[in-house]
Parts: structure tokens; C-alpha cells; sequence
């Protein structure tokens, strides 16, 4: 029994490794390749953009040893890396991992900042002396001797970093990394006694190196800017003090002050006072909401205007900022195929340009008569410089990453590189009508009684039969009731002691007893279903038909208005390449025809149970076109199976809904149609970016690859070809964080 309890104990675990010190894309790739390897791991994932590891292992209680073992694997390949802590999220079992606080974490990111840049400072006094003896060296005539022992010294003061890695990884047998080639491109150089070139070489090498960095850590704060919505206190109310405390030690239940201009720091509702919330930080636009007591806010927020005491109604870990941060970091977990091709490219070009350079060097002096060793040696040396894929597997990451850090800040949560890349091959949409085309804001416009039945007795019966529902149709009969019994005199309202026997019916109505009478709302499916008779109505609007002790009294009409911006959402849809716009709707025929006519539709299914939903979906994606990607667009409460089935999930109205943010691929924080029209350009710009650079990288690597083996080209070329390149890659990345808002839908496609 005991064993069991053990087996049972025995969990998968979700976990993040925050790595310090990566500053190497390749290796980063490598590191993710070698700890893939482990004993206990599932999946791992390298986000270089955030410094994180995202593991899932089998055994909860061995994440501590994987960790020690992945450290290893790091610093060897990389030297310089540490594990600066450990975020885990059980997948059924409590952590035993020890949580440490925000204030620690901050601490402890403090002094790694603090001793990287002693480092840095150290290596830069290395390299400026450096710097001053080589140019000493190659200005002054000196003689011989001396001028190749300054020629040395500044060598090793310049490269030395460079070199004792490169040792390292020789000892551990460990090559093809850019310091080993760089070590060998130099020493080549030093061993034809070439020595202001190789020296040279070197300092241009490390200068790129240094812009490199700065572009990487620039793009990396660049991105952390456009995430910068965590609040960073909160003001708690204890009896009568106030004290500020980190968002993580308020507990659910507790009241917190938020004064103008603080970010709130966690989900509530306003028990005291009235305020103008900037709701831009979550939806990407400042869409002013007013709010007052009784008001739900959502953590992110900023209070513009008046003071607000708040009661906590959810823990930082479950806020709204909290989930939409958590997934935002996780999304580069899911890796997109252009970042998996080119990992896997890079695997295999760096080792058949090394074979090339090899072949260079030895066989031309063996079969071309009065070819030099020296001479195709060094033209080897230009290929082994060259060879390091850095351009590509650095400015790829970012700038996916940089397109869903953009997305996000403009209210579009993208949960991978995958679902991003994905957004290009979008030929077929299909989209719910209620809360998403339409404003889900209904209205009782028309009240029909059937012989025998008044329109009031009709109204309080249907609202009586709709109490307990919290559909907006049942809320709009509801407040119509309301309305109309406050203008009467002498009426008590509808009491819920009345009201025995409750059953909703997903997709048909409401089944009840109010006051010893069995009461009906609904679809006309349901009343046919329980035998009674009705005429139903050609009317153009929801219709909810009303029948009392199995006789039917009438019908009450709903109607709901289209959102403003569909029309010219749709037409840019179809100017964005999509080929085929479907309506799924559980309304009557009559209704979502009209609808669908109206805005445009290919194809409309009405009178449609969730299930029947999912059925309908499949068919869809039966009849797309190969290679292309069928995108359901719901409000991501009632359609988590749609938006699990189709090959990207988008759901509407996000802001707030749990259901939304965990049963979609693609969250629009607000219920704009013409969200999906910026996911899709935000796709398309940060794709043309990523062939922008690899066709750059590799048409300039190619190039001097050729120049190089014709003699051409020198190693300072062959610098330029490796960090040069990859400066101005990772720069032309970071453009694709510059978006600029969708006018005219002028999508190219």
C-alpha cells in the first residue's frame, strides 16, 4: 500500500532554470540539445531572449539534481553560466522546491549584475591595454624581437578570454564553438608569422563581440519594456496603517489602497471610492473605464484618478497580470519550425565548413603545383572564421520573441513562436457570432402573447424561468422584468422560493416549476421536443418561446447588434489572403443567415450544440488546403473544445476570462475583430524579418566563403562576415517591436 502511495507521490513537473551569464545563442542551442539527453527530462527549451530553461521532467523530486547536472552542462559549454534560481509549477503534486521571495530574487539579481560587471570592467581594462600596446607595436619601428613579444602580449590581453575558453573546450573535447575557431583562425595566423594580423584579427573580433552584446542586451531590455506591467507593491490596509508590501504576500480577502497614478497590483473589487482605470497595459490601447464601488478591476491597471480601497480577490500568482506575464514567458518555449530548422542547420553547417576549411588547407599544396601550405592555410582560416552561425541562431529567437513581446503590449497574448509563425498560412477563419461578431449586449425588443396569456404574465413566467442562468439572454429578460415591475405599484417581485426544479439544457433553454407551475424557455427545438405545439416566428432576432403547464404562451424576442468594426475587419481579412469565412452559431437559421449574409459570410451553420460545433470543424479542416491553417475565433468561454480542435484557437474579450486565456492559442485582450487583422500583420512583419536575415547572413557568409577560398578576402572580411553580420541582424530583428497600428487593412501578402 505503501508502495503505491509512493508511485502515486511520483509526479511529471513543469519548471523554469533562469540561466545567468548565456550570452551565446549557439551554445545556448547546444545546451538545450545536450540536457534533452538527460535521464528525467521530457521536454527542454531554451529561451535566449529571457535567460530561461523550460523543462518538464518525469520525477517532481529530482528537480534539484537535474538542475546540478544542467549547471555542469552549461558552464562547461559555456563558461560563465550559473543557475541563479529555480520556478516550478506541480503538475499534481506540491513542490518541494523552497519559493523564494521577490525581494530575495531582486537581491540576489543585484549582486550577479553587480559581479558581471566587475568582470566586464576587468575585461575591458585588458582589452584597452591591450588595444594601446598592439598599436604601439604596429606604429613604432622596433626591433624585431620586441615588436613580436608586444605583438604576443597584447594578443593575450586582447584574446585571452577567448583563448582559455577555447582550451577548455579542447580538454573537454569539446570544438566547433566560435571561440575554438577563432583561437584556431589566430594561432594559424601567429604560426605564418602574420602576427599584426592575427592580432588584429582578434581586436576586431572583440570590438564586434562587445556590439554583439550590446545589441543582445539591448534588445533583451527592449523587450522586458514592452513587458514591464508587474506592479511593483502594494499598499496594504491594516486596521489603520498602510504599508507597502510585494503584490506576492497579499492574500485573497485583504484590503489594499490604490492611489492616481499607482498600477494595480492585483485582481479586486472597489469597495470604496470612484476612479478612471488606463486599461492600456492589458489591451493595448488607453480605453478609459470608470469604475466605483462594487467594480471587479483586474491587477495591471493604472488608477488615473481618484483613491480606491480594494478587497483582494485573487493571489498575485492567479491575477490577470501574473497569468498573462507566465504565458507571455512561456510562449518561447513553443518554438516555431523556421527556429527548429535553423538549430538543426547550424548543427550541420558549421562542422561541413570546418571539413572545407581542412580540405583547403592540405590538398591544393599536394596537387597544384606552386601552391603554398602558408598561402591555403590561411585561405582556410578565412573559412574557419566565417563558419560560426551566430547571425542566424541569435536574431531568429529574437525576433519571434520580439513579435510576441510587441503583440502582447498591443493587447494580443500569443502563446508561442508556433501559433505566430502559424498566422501566415491562415487561409480559412471561422468565427462564433455571440460575443464576437456581435456585442453580446441583448435587448427585449418584442413581447408576444399566445391566446389565453397576457405579455406581463408572459414576462414574469420567462423571467422566473431564467433566474438562475447566466446567459445574456436570460439577462436581458431579467432586467426587461425588472424594468417593467419597478414602474408598476404594489409588486413584489419574483421571490426564489418560488422557484423549484431548476434544469438548464445547454444548447435548448430552461426547464423550472414557479409557483406549482411548469414553466419552458427556450428554442423552439425544446418545446417540439416535449410535444407542445407552436408556430414559430419569422422574426429576425433570438426568440425565446414561452410554454406554461405544457401550453404555449408566446414568445419574447431578443436582438443583438453587430460590433462596429466587423465589417471592415472581415474585408481586411479577405484582403490578407483568406480564402474562406465560416459562421458557427447555436441561433435559429433564420437569424445567422441573415447575419451571415449581411457581413459576408462563405458559409453559415446555425442551431448548433457545442458538440455539434466541433463536428463541423473537423469538416472544415477536412476540406482546407494543404499546408494551409484554419483559425476559430470564439469568446472562449462556451468554446474551449472549438478553440482546443482548430489549428490556432483565438479567443475574444480575454480581459479577465480565465476560460479565454486557458483554452486559446491566441488571446485578444479586447473584443475588437480587427485584433485578429494585427496578429496577422505583427506574423507577417517579424516573418519577413526572419528570411531578411537568414537570406543577409547567408548571401554575406556564402560570398566571402568563396572570396575567401579564391583568395580574395582576408580575415577582416571573414570578422565581419561572423560578429559584423550578426550586429546588424539582431538590430534588423528588433524592428519588428516597432508595429504600427493596422490602417486600411494594407496587408501584403
Amino acid at each position: 500500500m505503501r508502495e503505491e502511495k509512493k508511485d502515486m507521490a511520483i509526479k511529471s513537473q513543469e519548471a523554469v532554470i533562469l540561466l545567468a551569464g548565456l550570452g551565446c545563442a549557439n551554445c545556448s542551442a547546444k545546451i538545450e540539445q545536450e540536457v534533452r539527453k538527460l535521464d528525467g527530462i521530457k521536454t527542454a527549451n531554451i529561451d535566449f531572449a529571457g535567460s530561461k530553461l523550460y523543462l518538464e521532467v518525469n520525477d517532481s523530486e529530482k528537480i534539484t539534481d537535474i538542475a546540478l547536472k544542467i549547471e555542469k552542462i552549461a558552464s562547461r559549454i559555456e563558461a560563465g553560466i550559473s543557475i541563479t534560481g529555480i520556478r516550478s509549477k506541480d503538475m499534481g503534486v506540491a513542490s518541494k522546491e523552497e519559493k523564494t521571495t521577490e525581494q530575495e530574487k531582486q537581491k540576489e539579481q543585484k549582486e550577479q549584475k553587480e559581479q558581471k560587471e566587475q568582470k566586464v570592467n576587468a575585461g575591458l581594462v585588458c582589452f584597452i591595454i591591450g588595444a594601446v600596446i598592439f598599436t604601439a607595436a604596429f606604429l613604432l619601428k622596433l626591433k624585431p624581437a620586441i615588436e613580436i613579444v608586444l605583438f604576443l602580449v597584447s594578443y593575450l590581453l586582447i584574446g585571452g578570454k577567448i583563448v582559455w575558453a577555447a582550451l577548455q573546450n579542447i580538454i573537454r573535447g569539446k570544438f566547433l564553438d566560435e571561440n575554438f575557431l577563432m583561437f584556431i583562425a589566430t594561432v594559424g595566423a601567429l604560426a605564418i608569422q602574420e602576427y599584426p594580423e592575427a592580432v588584429a584579427v582578434m581586436l576586431f573580433y572583440r570590438v564586434g563581440e562587445f556590439f554583439q552584446d550590446s545589441a543582445v542586451n539591448r534588445s533583451r531590455r527592449s523587450i522586458s519594456e514592452l513587458m514591464d506591467i508587474r506592479p511593483d507593491y502594494a499598499n496594504l490596509m491594516k486596521g489603520d496603517s498602510i504599508s507597502k508590501v510585494p503584490p506576492e504576500e497579499v492574500r485573497e480577502g485583504q484590503m489594499i489602497l490604490i492611489k492616481p497614478g499607482e498600477k494595480v497590483p492585483l485582481d479586486g473589487t472597489v469597495l470604496v471610492g470612484r476612479s478612471v482605470l488606463d486599461t492600456s497595459a492589458l489591451t493595448g490601447e488607453f480605453i478609459p473605464r470608470e469604475v466605483e464601488a462594487g467594480s471587479s478591476i483586474l491587477a495591471g491597471f493604472i488608477n488615473k484618478t481618484g483613491v480606491l480601497t480594494v478587497k483582494v480577490t485573487k493571489v498575485y500568482e492567479q491575477s490577470t497580470v501574473a497569468r498573462v506575464l507566465d504565458l507571455v514567458e512561456k510562449a518561447a518555449s513553443k518554438k516555431a519550425k523556421t527556429e527548429n530548422f535553423m538549430t538543426t542547420f547550424a548543427r550541420v553547417y558549421t562542422p561541413v565548413i570546418v571539413l572545407g576549411a581542412a580540405l583547403l588547407a592540405f590538398l591544393p599544396p599536394l596537387f597544384i603545383e606552386g601552391a603554398t601550405f602558408s598561402e591555403w592555410l590561411n585561405r582556410a582560416l578565412v573559412f574557419l572564421v566565417v563558419s560560426c552561425p551566430c547571425a542566424l541562431v541569435i536574431s531568429i529567437p529574437l525576433s519571434f520573441f520580439g513579435g510576441i513581446g510587441g503583440a502582447s503590449r498591443n493587447g494580443i497574448l500569443i502563446k508561442g513562436s508556433n501559433y505566430l509563425e502559424g498566422l501566415n498560412q491562415v487561409r480559412t477563419v471561422v468565427f462564433d457570432k455571440t460575443g464576437t461578431l456581435t456585442e453580446g449586449v441583448f435587448e427585449v425588443t418584442g413581447i408576444q402573447a399566445a391566446q389565453g396569456f397576457d405579455e406581463d404574465t408572459l414576462l414574469e413566467y420567462a423571467a422566473a424561468a431564467e433566474y438562475f442562468s447566466g446567459h445574456p439572454i436570460a439577462a436581458s429578460i431579467l432586467k426587461r422584468y425588472t424594468e417593467d415591475d419597478t414602474k408598476k405599484l404594489n409588486t413584489k417581485g419574483i421571490d426564489q422560493k418560488d422557484i423549484h426544479q431548476y434544469q438548464e439544457i445547454p444548447g435548448y433553454g430552461v426547464k423550472t416549476v414557479y409557483q406549482g407551475k411548469e414553466v419552458m424557455a427556450g428554442s423552439a427545438r425544446l418545446l417540439t421536443e416535449e410535444g407542445i405545439s407552436l408556430t414559430q416566428i419569422p422574426e429576425v432576432g433570438t426568440i425565446a418561446y414561452i410554454a406554461i403547464d405544457r401550453q404555449y404562451a408566446g414568445y419574447i424576442l431578443i436582438t443583438d447588434r453587430v460590433k462596429k468594426d466587423v465589417h471592415e475587419a472581415l474585408r481586411g481579412l479577405r484582403q490578407a489572403g483568406v480564402k474562406k469565412l465560416v459562421m458557427l452559431t447555436g441561433d435559429t437559421k433564420a437569424i445567422s443567415e441573415q447575419v451571415g449574409q449581411q457581413l459576408g459570410f462563405d458559409q453559415v451553420y446555425a442551431e448548433l450544440l457545442p458538440d455539434q460545433k466541433v463536428a463541423v470543424l473537423e469538416e472544415l479542416e477536412e476540406q482546407k488546403e494543404n499546408g494551409s491553417k484554419l483559425v476559430f475565433v470564439g469568446d472562449g468561454v462556451n468554446d474551449a473544445p472549438v478553440l482546443a480542435r482548430a489549428d490556432i484557437g483565438v479567443a475574444m474579450g480575454g480581459l479577465g476570462s480565465d476560460a479565454a486565456i486557458e483554452a486559446a492559442d491566441i488571446v485578444l485582450m479586447t473584443d475588437e475583430p480587427a485584433k485578429l487583422l494585427e496578429a496577422i500583420q505583427i506574423a507577417r512583419k517579424t516573418k519577413g524579418i526572419v528570411w531578411q536575415n537568414i537570406g543577409f547572413a547567408l548571401g554575406i557568409k556564402i560570398g566571402v566563403l568563396i572570396l575567401g577560398a579564391m583568395g580574395a578576402a582576408t580575415m577582416w572580411e571573414a570578422v565581419f562576415a561572423d560578429v559584423g553580420v550578426a550586429v546588424i541582424a539582431i538590430l534588423n530583428a528588433m524592428r519588428v517591436l516597432k508595429k504600427k497600428k493596422v490602417k486600411e487593412y494594407d496587408i501584403v501578402i
